[in-house]
């Protein structure tokens, strides 16, 4: 199988953004769609948000990642079905493919700052080895507002063209930095905690998919207020990429019953193993 047929076999058409988000995508390095979840769906997304991490606690998202200061839930797909809407939303596969070509899911994982916290530096959550050289696509699928008080993620729209900054070391993998031109290091801020020039305060309602190229400068900011905001951060990686949780480890046979062939070719969880 290979990314177009299972696109196809699950309904999922490149038509399924419009050459104005291509644009955005390629110029602005993200774009916003609004109503890509039902409200009872956004609603057990929340129910189910708040029950795995009452258990998990300050566990929550240790299979990836423990944040202090945010609410974290990873390995949701074989905690309960209720995110797997997220998987097949037709912009987001589309976006993916349509920046990535052959694609796979990469990670998947809840997130809801707390008051005080959520400030970030500026960053691109993964490398590259030359202009174009996409490695990952991010959604963040909203299941409340994202507000101006709330910590939303800031944006510097176009800076995935530019060099690479601040890369975790968890995603450098064997990508050495090459020297920056005289232009990329005036771009470079000497305060990545600082406000920078043109960037933009994503807002968007619940039910939205922020869809982002994950070379984009960004960072999330302070959250004022305490209001939730829950949210899905869904990436897509490249097929010859690892996955930042590789799935078939963490596989239970309940996931992979429920997954149609074209879905478990998009999840990496094929074949399923014997210890499963």
């Amino acid at each position: 199988m290979y990314t177009k047929q299972a696109l196809h076999e699950i309904g999922v058409s490149t038509s399924a953004i419009t050459a104005r988000q291509k644009e955005q995508l390629d110029h602005d390095g993200y774009f916003i769609v609004e109503n890509v979840l039902s409200k009872p769906g956004i609603e057990r997304m929340r129910s189910e948000f708040e029950r795995i991490h009452a258990a998990e606690n300050a566990r929550g998202g240790h299979e990836v990642h423990v944040e202090p200061g945010a609410r974290r839930v990873s390995n949701i797909f074989n905690k309960t079905d209720a995110f797997d809407a997220c998987l097949w939303i037709p912009e987001v596969l589309a976006a993916s493919a349509y920046a990535l070509g052959e694609i796979k899911v990469h990670g998947a994982n809840l997130r809801d700052p707390v008051q005080g916290y959520g400030q970030q530096d500026m960053h691109v959550d993964v490398p590259k080895r030359f202009k174009d050289d996409w490695w990952v696509v991010n959604s963040m699928i909203m299941f409340d507002d994202m507000t101006k008080d709330n910590g939303p993620t800031r944006v510097v729209p176009g800076s995935h063209l530019w060099a690479p900054i601040n890369v975790p070391y968890v995603n450098i993998g064997d990508w050495e930095p090459e020297t920056l031109s005289a232009e990329d290091e005036a771009r470079i801020p000497k305060d990545l905690s600082a406000p920078y020039p043109g960037e933009v305060y994503v807002e968007a309602p619940a039910g939205s998919a922020i869809i982002c190229n994950s070379s984009m400068w960004h960072s999330g900011t302070l959250k004022k207020g305490n209001s939730y905001r829950r949210m899905l951060h869904l990436t897509y990686t490249r097929r010859d990429l690892p996955q930042q949780l590789v799935q078939r480890e963490y596989l239970t046979r309940e996931l992979y019953a429920r997954m149609s062939p074209a879905q478990r070719f998009l999840m990496d969880i094929e074949p399923i193993s014997e210890a499963a």
